[in-house]
């Protein structure tokens, strides 16, 4: 029987298709887009074209504003801005014609009336709200002007003077209670002059005329800590712009905290604020700690785009060192969910031509055989394929976040010398030990797969009858149950390896492999075996029927005389 032309010219298909699946999965794993990370590429694309820090900082000093000129200054030099020269020759002009308005951070046409600036002593430098308030000369002048406020916020703030319950503070009305009254004068000037964001002073007058109501400070009380907090650190201009941006307490009391846990950083934590919100920033920091930082300081380097993308997506940064087409970047940043399908799509087709392409060259079809001989089931096999490069590309995906450093943690004090037993909890993280690991044990199931195949087509193409190859198929049983051996074998490996101590402890990893070979076997038996032996037991039945067929019988001789 003589192959037809078109089986002769489909040898060639088996190289294309392998061919078409590496290259789909190089293209897939070079594209810049993860689901639970932001890439590298999409940073500097986003970051292209937008202002640099020092350049922001330029504005600031454009609009007279030298207070958060200078902590964009700061920020700058640390991200090695090739522009802060600019801006440090810039903001030494303003702050020279300016003067005495430097220690406020610039002029403010609403408490120049009350303090004088341009009439006040001391020294041209960026000074801290605080002093200011403080004196008892500032502070009866406050009162007077502010008690002549028709605002109920302000008046509500003004009546907490009288307030007992203050809890860490001492009362305002009291010996010592100075600090409290500076800083209830300063939340009802911020109040007065509308340098809060709209939603943060409602919230604020809500809890002023509950704590009036009460005579008790309650939840206000923690917001004058972390007023006193960034009043100690800002001048009035840099307090009144990141209160602008800010809208909530807890967002406050969250900048506070990150002023106190990460100053030597809080220049550039600032400058962030600027850049796109202060809760953005907030929230992106407590959550990753000092890693999203690190991520942070990179995507503030790249430019504005790139910070504010960074924070909208509220995603790590992946600095892997894979190849990426930084030119497919623009569709990540306009349609994030669409490049991940793509993405995805791309590793599902290129592992199922990649899988169409071996079965090509490993079991084409011979002719002369009458029954169908077993082929790669490449769609699921695809699917699993598919499904470990996602994994494995994704350096966050089945990665447990690590406590954040920022976060605020409270220790309380043990009622006994005893010390505890408790043991922490464990977070389970997907490193690339157990990438690797459950990579082997994948690959050692798809190779015993494909080592069934390859048995049956040598069986099939035995020039035996079919009962004598349904014989052969039943004696290789144990050989197609050898991907439930291996999958056992790797898992009691693993663990063994784990309680000496030699690998890492991770279910996960030795666990693996028992499901890798459950779902081999069950693809051998169920998709292979038994369609084939089906197939021989059909086609040894016409043999069977004729032996079993009784003889005729032999007709009578007639006798020769």
């Amino acid at each position: 029987m003589s192959r037809s032309p078109l089986q002769s010219n489909a040898s060639w298909l088996g190289p294309v298709w392998l061919v078409a699946g590496l290259f789909l999965l190089f293209l897939a794993w070079t594209l810049p887009y993860n689901l639970k990370s932001v890439t590298l590429p999409l940073l500097k694309r986003a970051g292209d074209g937008s202002l640099s820090v020092a350049q922001v900082g330029r504005q600031w000093v454009q609009n007279e504003k030298s207070g958060p000129a200078a902590l964009l200054l700061k920020a700058a030099e640390g991200l090695q801005d090739p522009r802060s020269r600019e801006l440090a020759d810039s903001l030494a002009r303003l702050s020279a014609q300016q003067g005495p308005l430097v220690a406020w951070g610039g002029w403010d046409p609403f408490i120049d009336p009350i303090f004088k600036l341009r009439k006040a002593e001391g020294a041209a430098v960026s000074t801290p709200l605080i002093q200011f308030f403080i004196k008892e000369e500032t502070r009866q002048n406050l009162r007077a002007y502010l008690g002549n406020s028709r605002s109920l916020g302000v008046q509500a703030f003004l009546k907490l003077r009288t307030v007992d319950n203050t809890g860490r503070f001492v009362p305002a009305n009291r010996a010592g209670g100075q600090t409290l009254e500076s800083i209830e004068l300063l939340a009802a000037l911020l109040y007065q002059a509308e340098h809060l964001s709209p939603a943060l002073q409602r919230e604020l007058r809500d809890l002023a005329e509950a704590a009036a109501a009460h005579n008790a400070l309650g939840e206000l009380e923690p917001f004058f800590a972390d007023l006193l907090s960034l009043s100690k650190r800002l001048d009035w201009t840099q307090l009144c712009e990141l209160l602008r941006r800010t809208e909530d307490t807890k967002t406050m009391g969250e900048y506070a905290h990150l002023a106190r846990v990460a100053s030597d950083d809080f220049a550039l934590i600032y400058a962030a604020a600027l850049f796109s919100s202060a809760d953005r920033v907030a929230s992106y920091l407590l959550e990753y700690g000092k890693g999203g930082l690190e991520d942070l300081r990179t995507a503030m380097g790249l430019g504005q785009g790139a910070a504010r993308l960074l924070l909208e997506r509220h995603l790590p940064l992946n600095r892997g060192k894979a190849p990426t087409l930084s030119e497919f970047a623009v569709l990540g940043i306009l349609h994030p969910q669409v490049a991940l399908a793509v993405r995805w799509l791309c590793f599902l087709a290129g592992a199922f031509a990649l899988l169409r392409g071996i079965d090509r060259l490993l079991f084409r079809d011979q002719p002369g055989f009458g029954t169908p001989l077993p082929h790669l089931k490449s769609g699921a096999l695809a699917i699993l394929i598919a499904a470990f490069f996602a994994i494995g590309t994704e350096p966050f995906l089945l990665r447990a976040a690590p406590l954040s450093e920022f976060k605020v943690r409270f220790v309380l004090p043990a009622l006994s010398s005893t010390p505890s037993t408790e043991t922490p909890a464990v977070i389970s993280t997907m490193d690339t030990t157990t990438l690797l690991s459950i990579g082997f044990f994948a690959a050692l199931q798809i190779g015993m797969y494909l080592f069934c195949l390859s048995k049956i087509r040598e069986i099939d193409r035995k020039p035996l009858p079919p009962q004598v190859k349904l014989e052969l198929m039943q004696n290789e049983e144990n050989l197609f149950d050898g991907g439930l051996y291996i999958g056992i074998g790797g898992t009691a490996a693993a663990l063994v390896l784990q309680v000496l101590q030699l690998i890492e402890p991770n279910l996960l990893a030795a666990y693996s492999s028992n499901l890798f070979g459950i779902t081999c076997v069950a693809l051998v038996k169920i998709r292979h075996v038994r369609p084939y032996k089906t197939a021989l037991i059909l086609a040894a039945q016409p043999a069977a029927a004729a032996a079993t067929k009784p003889a005729a019988p032999a007709q009578a001789q007639p006798n020769q005389a």
